[in-house]
């Protein structure tokens, strides 16, 4: 008899063949996972609708992973993932849904291979790197230096229009993500500004990186609040009242 748990659930469940990963980097040669429920690994199922904790049992020859659910003698079964991953027949219901369902270590051992899910992530990704690859193409080089400069560096400054553009649209490309959410950063052109004046020895940072002041005569501005990075600071810094004052003759002495 199945359990009112298993009759909600195969309302929405399909029968197909089945594939499961290991998660994380590298894959052992054998993995087994616990099958059945004991005092010194439990394996339970709580199904929060009602409130009802069950026993999860592999076996063979019952149609129920669920303990309540099996009938007479149970001849028990292994879950061993060879290479990191378990193809499981669609004929062995019971292993796909103690594995797809109760299993308390999915998505934390293991997942199950999604191919709408995968193909949905890989649209998503895909429709991200032609928007960023559009917007590199386009971006005004000022921006394309501001925001190359996050990922290399004082480097940016050493390098021509040409190797600017490239680089930005190979990071377009690589990291469409980071680009778009830099791109749309408006504190990002406020952070490049402020190495520049650095650089052009406007302003100074102390050697400590707490405190940025004029470097032509050493009077402090602003004092990097702590655990933050201090051109980020900066940039959050210049779009205060006396910060803003700052800014403006500093855009002038850059011209």
């Amino acid at each position: 008899m199945k359990t009112k748990n298993e009759v909600s659930k195969a309302q929405s469940w399909e029968v197909k063949d089945r594939i499961y990963h290991l998660m994380g980097d590298g894959n052992p040669l054998l993995y087994v996972i616990p099958s059945r429920h004991t005092r010194r690994k439990p394996l339970l199922y709580f199904d929060e609708a009602t409130g009802v904790q069950e026993e999860i049992k592999y076996a063979t020859n019952q149609t129920s992973p669920l303990v309540a659910g099996q009938k007479g003698e149970a001849t028990l079964g292994h879950i061993a993932f060879r290479n990191g991953t378990i193809v499981v027949p669609k004929r062995k219901q019971n292993l796909q849904k103690l594995l797809s369902l109760y299993h308390p270590l999915k998505n934390i051992i293991y997942k199950e291979h999604d191919e709408v899910k995968n193909a949905s992530i890989d649209l998503e990704y895909m429709e991200a790197e032609v928007d960023a690859l559009v917007a590199a193409k386009q971006i005004e080089i000022d921006l394309a230096e501001a925001i190359l400069r996050v990922e290399v560096g004082s480097a940016v400054s050493k390098m021509s229009s040409k190797e600017v553009r490239r680089d930005v649209m190979l990071m377009a490309r690589q990291n469409p993500y980071l680009f778009l959410e830099l791109l749309a950063d408006d504190s990002v052109p406020l952070r490049d500004l402020g190495v520049k004046a650095v650089e052009a020895s406007i302003i100074s940072l102390s050697p400590d990186n707490r405190v940025f002041s004029w470097a032509s005569n050493g009077r402090k501005l602003f004092s990097v609040p702590f655990e933050e990075h201090p051109y980020s600071a900066l940039a959050s810094w210049f779009k205060t009242d006396e910060g803003m004052e700052v800014l403006i003759t500093i855009q002038k002495k850059l011209k």
